[in-house]
C-alpha cells in the first residue's frame, strides 16, 4: 500500500480526462450540428466539404445570374414588342398609302406618321437598357470589323475570324444624264402645224464654259415663238413672242410622276421641278453646277432599279438637254434608228469573288474562312453571304467601291481601289453570363441591333413613285428580322429558364452530399454522449473511492 503514489487515483484521473475530453468534442458536435468542428476531427473530411461548400455557394450565385439574365431577356423582348408593333402599324400605313385614291398631300400626311414611327424604333434601339447597359443598339452584338462596307451582321453561325472578298463590279443605279460639259452651242426650229394655227419657235442659247452650269444653260436660252392664225384668210393674225429662259413649254414623267414646265422658266424654276419631280418618282437628281454635267439616277441600286423619264415631245427633251449628240446617245431610239422622247434604264447589282477554303480565284494562299459551299445573293448594294450550318453574314458595300475603281477621295484619281473586303469577325461584344461555379461555365447572349438601318427601313417613303410598295417589302422583311431577334431571345430565355433549374437541383444534391459529410448525426451523437455522460459520472465515483484508499494506511500505524 503507497501513500506517495496513489496509482488507482492517476488511473482513474486519466480515464476521467479523456472520458471530459471526449464527452466535450460530442457536446460542441450536439451545440454546432457539425460532426467536423475543426480541421483534426476529419482532415480529409474537411477538405472535401471546404471545395463543395465553395461550390454550393457558386451555384447559388450561377442561379441568381441566370434569373437576372432571364430579366434582361424579358426586357429586350419587351421592347422589341413594341417595335414590332410599330413595323406593323408602318405596313398598314404603307397599304394605304398605295390606294390610287390617296393625293400627294394625303400620302405625305402618311408619311410624317411613317418617320415618327422610324424615329421611335430608333430611340428604342439606343436607349432600351437594364442596369445602364444598352440591349438593342448593337453592344451586345459579336463585332466585326471590315473595310468599304457598313451594316455588317453576323448570325450565331459565323465563326471567328478572317474572311475575305473581291467586289469585282459595284452595284449601279439605273441612270441617265445631259450631254453636255463644257461648251455647248443650241440652236434649233420647231415647228407645230395645226389646221389653221401654225406655231413656230426658235430657240438658241449661248455657250458658256468654265464648267457645267444646268441654271445657266436655261437662263442663257434665247426663244422666240410667231404664231400665224390662218382661221380668216382677209385678216391673217401673226403674233410674236420672246425671251429668254426654257425654250418650249412641254412635260415630262419621272418614274410616272408628271410635271409640266412652262415656256420662258427660269432656271431655278426650272431646276427645282426636275428636283421635285425626282423626289416623287424616286430618283435623284445631281447638283445643277456638277461638272461632268446634270444627271438623273434611280434611288435604288441593282437589277430592279429602273428609271424612266419620258418627254412630252424630242424637241422639248432637247430643250431640257437631254438629246442625242456627237455619239453620246442619251435619248433612246426605237429599231428604225428614231430617236424617242424617252430615256430607260436599269441598274445592275454587284459582283463579287468569295475567297473560299483559304484561296483565292486564282488559287494562291489567302486567310479566308468562306467554305467551299458558300454563296451570295446581292440586292443592289446590298450582299448576303450564306453557308451550311446556319452561316449567313450580310453587309452593305460602299457606294462605287470596286476593283480598279477610282477612289473618289482623291482629287487626282491616281488612287485606284483593289477591290478587297477583309471581314474580322470576333467573339469580343457578346454578353456573358457566368451561369456555373466555376471559371469558363458561362454563356454568351448575342442581341443584334434592330435600329432602322440595320433593318434597312431608314429610308422608307411612301411618297415616291412604287414607294409604297417597296415599303411593303422592306416592312416584311423587317418583321422578319425582328421576328428572328425575338426567337433568338426566346431560345436564350428557355435555356436559362432550365439553366436555372439545373442549377438549383444540382446545388440541392450537392448540399445533400456535404451534409452527410460535415453534419453531426444527432441521434448517435445523443447516444455517445450519454454514454460518455454515464462514464464520466462514473470516473468521478471511482476518482473520489481512489483518493480514499490513502487513508487506510492510517489503520496500518494504530
Amino acid at each position: 500500500m503507497r501513500i506517495n503514489n496513489n496509482m488507482s487515483a492517476v488511473i482513474t484521473n486519466n480515464k476521467l480526462l479523456g472520458t471530459e475530453g471526449s464527452l466535450s468534442d460530442v457536446m460542441e458536435k450536439l451545440s454546432s450540428g457539425f460532426n467536423i468542428n475543426h480541421a483534426s476531427d476529419n482532415p480529409s473530411g474537411i477538405a472535401i466539404a471546404g471545395k463543395m461548400q465553395a461550390q454550393i455557394d457558386g451555384l447559388d450565385q450561377a442561379s441568381t445570374n441566370g434569373s437576372d439574365g432571364i430579366s434582361v431577356l424579358q426586357t429586350a423582348e419587351g421592347a422589341l414588342n413594341e417595335v414590332t408593333d410599330m413595323i406593323q402599324r408602318m405596313r398598314e400605313l404603307s397599304i394605304q398609302a398605295a390606294n390610287g385614291t390617296n393625293s400627294d398631300e394625303e400620302r405625305e400626311a402618311i408619311q410624317k406618321e411613317i418617320e415618327s414611327l422610324l424615329s421611335e424604333i430608333d430611340r428604342v434601339s439606343q436607349t432600351t437598357e437594364f442596369n445602364k447597359i444598352n440591349l438593342l443598339d448593337g453592344s451586345l452584338d459579336c463585332r466585326t470589323y471590315a473595310n468599304n462596307c457598313t451594316r455588317v451582321a453576323t448570325s450565331n453561325g459565323v465563326p471567328a475570324g478572317i474572311y475575305q472578298l473581291r467586289v469585282d463590279k459595284a452595284a449601279k443605279r439605273a441612270v441617265s444624264s445631259t450631254s453636255l460639259s463644257g461648251e455647248y452651242e443650241f440652236d434649233e426650229v420647231f415647228d407645230n402645224t395645226y389646221t389653221e394655227v401654225k406655231t413656230t419657235t426658235h430657240v438658241k442659247t449661248g455657250k458658256f464654259s468654265g464648267g457645267f452650269n444646268f441654271k445657266e444653260l436655261i437662263d442663257n436660252t434665247e426663244w422666240k415663238t410667231t404664231e400665224v392664225d390662218y382661221s380668216d384668210p382677209e385678216k391673217i393674225v401673226t403674233t410674236v413672242k420672246e425671251g429668254d429662259g426654257l425654250g418650249i413649254s412641254g412635260s415630262i414623267s419621272i418614274n410616272g410622276y408628271p410635271v409640266t414646265f412652262a415656256q420662258g422658266a427660269s432656271g431655278e424654276t426650272v431646276y427645282g421641278m426636275l428636283r421635285e419631280a425626282c423626289e416623287k418618282g424616286g430618283a435623284v437628281i445631281t447638283d445643277f453646277d456638277d461638272p461632268e454635267g446634270l444627271r438623273i439616277s434611280s434611288y435604288k441600286y441593282g437589277a430592279d432599279a429602273e428609271l424612266e423619264i419620258e418627254f412630252s415631245s424630242v424637241e422639248f427633251a432637247r430643250a431640257l438637254g437631254f438629246y442625242n449628240d456627237g455619239g453620246d446617245e442619251v435619248l433612246n431610239t426605237d429599231e428604225a434608228g428614231t430617236v424617242l422622247p424617252r430615256i430607260a434604264d436599269t441598274g445592275e447589282d454587284a459582283v463579287i469573288v468569295l475567297f473560299q477554303n483559304n484561296k483565292d480565284d486564282a488559287g494562291n494562299t489567302v486567310e479566308s474562312l468562306f467554305g467551299t459551299q458558300s454563296t451570295y445573293k446581292t440586292d443592289g448594294r446590298r450582299v448576303i453571304v450564306s453557308d451550311t450550318k446556319g452561316f449567313e453574314m450580310s453587309f452593305l458595300l460602299d457606294d462605287g467601291f470596286q476593283k480598279d475603281g477610282v477612289d473618289p477621295s482623291d482629287p487626282t484619281g491616281q488612287t485606284v481601289y483593289d477591290g478587297l473586303i477583309t471581314f474580322n469577325v470576333t467573339d469580343i461584344g457578346s454578353m456573358a453570363l457566368q451561369v456555373g461555379a466555376n471559371e469558363g461555365q458561362s454563356m454568351k447572349v448575342r442581341i443584334a441591333s434592330v435600329s432602322t438601318e440595320f433593318m434597312y427601313i431608314d429610308d422608307v417613303d411612301v411618297t415616291r413613285a412604287e414607294g409604297p410598295e417597296d415599303a411593303m417589302d422592306a416592312l416584311e422583311e423587317a418583321l422578319s428580322y425582328v421576328t428572328s431577334v425575338r426567337s433568338q431571345l426566346g431560345a436564350y430565355e428557355n435555356r436559362l429558364e432550365h439553366t436555372t433549374k439545373s442549377l438549383d437541383a444540382t446545388e440541392e444534391n450537392m448540399t445533400s452530399a456535404i451534409s452527410r459529410i460535415e453534419d453531426a448525426d444527432m441521434a448517435t451523437t445523443m447516444v455517445e454522449y450519454t454514454k460518455l455522460n454515464v462514464l464520466e459520472q462514473a470516473g468521478v465515483s471511482a476518482l473520489a473511492q481512489a483518493n480514499e484508499l490513502p487513508q487506510l494506511a492510517l489503520q496500518l500505524l494504530q
